[in-house]
């Protein structure tokens, strides 16, 4: 591999921000320093930018197989690192859904030859395929991912015998999607009654409801207590949640623990009279005061990570009516720049935005020497520019559905370069895919 020589560089890692020089090597971070005059086969002059870690994102749908003309592995990573996302772990509701082992496996041996990200692929537990699940190798997949509320697919797990057995049994890693779905389906029944198939989109956050996401999130929590299981749920929408996590311990020590999503960050009700089903996701986009309370929760680590929870469909399937438009908004290619837009807000440092991407789900799913910038780690990297300027536009989007609802929108802060396990891929707005991703391993103990 090439010799990547990074100079003049302000280095973001561990709370701190240094003025430096990186040498990579083999892929990995082979030295940091003040100064470096090793000959490199790549030098990167770093002058006034900043060098970040590789984003983890821990939850993604790139909807290979199956769901192919919406997204696939290729495309989704590709436009990933492009926005400076270097490691996904992507989602089991695909078609067929990843139920068992060789499913699971099908999807790993796609991403070996197509993604130019580093990957993980959850194990999906359905009502009737604990065992499968039980077989799951926790050092080489992330987790198993519990949808205790519908989503795309057809994979809710309902069935209390099943949820009681998963949650006692497992012994790795559980995420889970939490809205109740009784509590859902009535809501639908009773706005369909009302509206018939034209329900205002505004109302999404109404039929999935905070009372869905709250009964569904409690009903986790107190499972994994009584269990003790290793516990993470998945974009946590509204105030009334935040009660269930703690921030009085460190988080490589919680065995329960929250995400947020850029999208509940920074869209709010309010949003939808302009931006409709684009912003149509589950758990729905709520009201102002839910967003509002979620910034200070991240903040005070109530919330330990940042995530996306991307999920492209078509333009053409978007735009259909309420029930017929499915939910989930594509955004792994601009997360990092939402953050960004905050930093410019002074609501966050880049110090706390490395931390939520890169460092909290390193510890918490226990990445194997990824999500810092440290000697002898794999060497995923972004060079950023924070005072770029650009605008969203139809040619730069590289998600396959080929929409964002950025669109036209302006950010400040730009990737210029991503290394990717060492390797260059994301250079001066250009794609090297001269070279795949590798598979994550996970530090954990039997």
């Amino acid at each position: 591999m090439q010799t990547i020589l990074i100079k003049n560089a302000r280095i973001v890692n561990r709370g701190h921000i240094t003025e430096g020089d990186i040498l990579v090597k083999n892929g990995r971070i082979e030295r940091i320093a003040g100064t470096i005059d090793t000959p490199a086969d790549v030098t990167l002059d770093a002058t006034g930018k900043y060098v970040l870690p590789g984003i983890i994102d821990d939850q993604v749908h790139f909807r290979e197989p199956g769901l192919t003309h919406k997204a696939d592995i290729f495309s989704e990573a590709r436009a990933a690192v492009a926005g400076g996302v270097t490691s996904f772990m992507e989602m089991p509701n695909t078609k067929p859904p990843a139920t068992t082992q060789d499913l699971l496996a099908d999807k790993y041996a796609i991403a070996a030859q197509t993604s130019l990200a580093n990957y993980s692929f959850y194990m999906g537990a359905g009502n009737d395929n604990l065992e499968e699940v039980l077989r799951t190798d926790a050092e080489n997949v992330c987790g198993v991912k519990v949808f205790m509320g519908s989503s795309t697919g057809n994979m809710l797990v309902d069935n209390p015998n099943t949820l009681e057995a998963l949650f006692s049994r497992c012994p790795m890693l559980i995420a889970t999607h939490c809205e109740d779905e009784p509590t859902v389906k009535g809501n639908e029944a009773a706005y369909r009654a009302k509206y018939g198939e034209d329900v205002p989109m505004h109302l999404h956050p109404e039929i999935r409801s905070v009372e869905a996401c709250l009964k569904s999130s409690t009903l986790a929590v107190d499972l994994a207590k009584k269990h003790g299981t290793r516990l993470h749920i998945l974009h946590l929408s509204t105030k009334d949640e935040l009660d269930l996590f703690r921030n009085d311990i460190p988080l490589a020590q919680k065995k329960i623990t929250a995400e947020v999503c850029v999208h509940h960050l920074y869209f709010n009700a309010g949003h939808y009279d302009d931006l409709g089903s684009l912003i149509k996701c589950n758990p729905a986009v709520k009201g102002e005061a839910h967003q509002k309370a979620l910034f200070p929760a991240l903040l005070d680590d109530r919330l330990d990570v940042i995530a996306t929870d991307h999920a492209p469909h078509t333009w053409d399937e978007k735009r259909h009516t309420y029930f017929q438009a499915p939910s989930g908004i594509p955004l792994v290619q601009h997360s990092l720049n939402v953050m960004l837009e905050f930093y410019h807000r002074g609501q966050i440092s880049l110090e706390r935005i490395v931390e939520k991407m890169c460092h909290a789900p390193a510890i918490a799913f226990q990445v194997r020497e990824r999500g810092y910038i440290d000697e002898g780690y794999w060497a995923d990297l972004l060079l950023v520019d924070v005072d770029k300027t650009w605008s969203v536009t139809p040619a730069s989007i590289l998600y396959k559905c080929g929409w964002s609802p950025f669109m036209g929108h302006t950010f400040t802060g730009r990737v210029e370069s991503t290394l990717v396990s060492g390797h260059l891929a994301w250079h001066e707005d250009k794609l090297d895919e001269s070279r795949m991703g590798h598979r994550l391993a996970f530090d954990r103990k039997a």
